[in-house]
């Protein structure tokens, strides 16, 4: 299937229904519900890809995690479950949809489930609506990759500064950690960078090495550095020429190696204090 515009070949679609819907999923209760339920309660931390999941970066104060199999939770007491499930949209858990957004898909699955609002997604509820489902998950938000927009005469040009831009272009990385900045030393031609999770040093190293201050956003290989007010860095992109740029929103499994224009990536990493700064790759 295409997602973003970009194509999902069918081991990788497996691999995001084990990431969207696990069993056993996690849970995130407090000690009085965790002794409720009579279950033990875990510090974390999560699987890469099942923290960017839930967008569970730091647990909350007093709260711990639990896991269900799906047929241990369809054990419970239904009073059990709804408490459960309103626990994790307290808490700011994602995936904890709607009944009513889902209702006309589902019915009784999802209305039944818990306390007839909301429902946490399963892998039985997945069968025969993974790619419907997954799909809207992941473009929910996005900007739809245009790399099939770039001409060939731009790709040549760029080839020559950045070697490895095209081979990047439209792909989703295979789990969650490559992130923005291994993705922009990777199409500059670093070996072995863009399937890491490339921290703040090595890449601050890196571009004092490889580049120098200045560059044009309309030219191939100036690297796009967006800093907080203390300085530290961000958030990176590199121009392609003609005005497109390519770069990977975050680390998690459903953010794409993409390409947009570049005042849609500018757009896109806006954000109060941070200040963009620009960098020409010399060599």
């Amino acid at each position: 299937m295409r997602v973003l515009n970009i194509e999902v070949g069918p081991g990788l679609l497996e691999r995001w229904r084990s990431w969207f819907a696990p069993d056993p999923q996690p849970f995130l209760v407090d000690a009085a519900l965790a002794e409720t339920l009579g279950v033990e309660r875990s510090a974390g931390p999560l699987p890469d890809e099942l923290r960017d999941t839930y967008e569970v970066y730091v647990l909350p104060e007093g709260v711990g995690i639990v896991w269900y199999a799906e047929e241990e939770f369809a054990d419970l007491p239904r009073s059990s479950r709804a408490t459960l499930v309103r626990t994790q949209t307290a808490y700011e858990r994602e995936l904890v949809p709607s009944v009513r957004r889902w209702r006309d898909t589902f019915g009784a699955q999802v209305r039944e489930q818990a306390d007839g609002h909301r429902f946490v997604w399963w892998p039985g509820l997945l069968d025969g609506y993974a790619d419907q489902v997954l799909t809207e998950y992941v473009e929910d938000g996005r900007i739809a990759s245009r790399h099939g927009e770039v001409d060939a005469v731009t790709w040549r040009r760029a080839a020559a500064v950045l070697p490895g831009a095209r081979d990047l272009a439209g792909a989703f990385a295979d789990a969650s950690g490559p992130n923005c900045f291994g993705t922009v030393m990777a199409a500059a031609g670093v070996a072995g960078v863009e399937d890491v999770w490339m921290l703040r040093e090595p890449f601050e190293e890196w571009l004092t090495s490889t580049t120098e201050p200045g560059g044009g956003d309309e030219e191939a290989g100036t690297v796009l550095v967006w800093r907080a007010p203390d300085g530290q860095v961000e958030h990176a992109a590199i121009t392609l020429g003609d005005g497109w740029a390519l770069h990977k929103p975050s680390q998690g499994w459903m953010s794409p190696r993409k390409v947009l224009r570049v005042d849609e990536v500018k757009r896109s990493a806006r954000s109060r204090g941070r200040r963009l700064h620009r960098y020409r790759v010399t060599r």
